[in-house]
């Protein structure tokens, strides 16, 4: 069962949604869904291993070998193999404890933009997230779905596309 919040925003009389779903996000249709990678882009556990097994590890892992390794805050896009997606947009959250508060809070804000950005540029219109270093980065939950949210927000506010926050429990 999947549970959803719609959070409408406006924008030349259009409602630009953003959706929080408690779901699994590999089986999520959208034209793109992102990873909460680590910087090696290797399959790794939590989120990240789910997606690489959900599209075919060795795939995946093939077309993340030739990006690797990316920064913090960075975002790059691979196909997405056998997932219901385009795409899958990997990008490395802050591990909470290694910077103060407030490098944490902007290399995050820099995972959202860096993917919605580059989701844009790949014309996609629909864009699904994980909630980036909550897990094993240990981001409080709290902290970092504010963050998101203010984040996915701010962007939509002048790019037209449907945005989904799936929490897994």
């Amino acid at each position: 069962m999947t549970d959803s919040a719609m959070i409408p925003l406006r924008r030349k009389d259009m409602t630009m949604p953003l959706e929080i779903i408690h779901g699994d996000i590999t089986q999520i249709p959208a034209d793109a869904i992102v990873n909460a990678a680590n910087p090696q882009l290797q399959m790794g556990g939590g989120v990240c291993g789910a997606i690489f097994r959900a599209a075919g590890p060795k795939a995946l892992q093939a077309a993340c070998d030739k990006l690797a390794p990316i920064q913090t805050g960075q975002a790059v896009i691979t196909p997405a193999f056998a997932l219901p997606a385009t795409y899958v947009i990997h990008t490395p959250g802050p591990v909470y404890s290694r910077q103060s508060p407030q490098e944490s809070e902007n290399l995050l804000v820099s995972c959202y933009r860096s993917c919605l950005t580059l989701a844009a540029e790949y014309g996609c219109r629909s864009i699904a997230f994980p909630l980036i270093s909550s897990g094993i980065y240990g981001y409080p939950y709290q902290q970092a779905l504010d963050t998101a949210i203010q984040t996915i927000q701010a962007f939509l506010k002048h790019h037209d596309m449907d945005v989904r926050l799936v929490l897994f429990d």
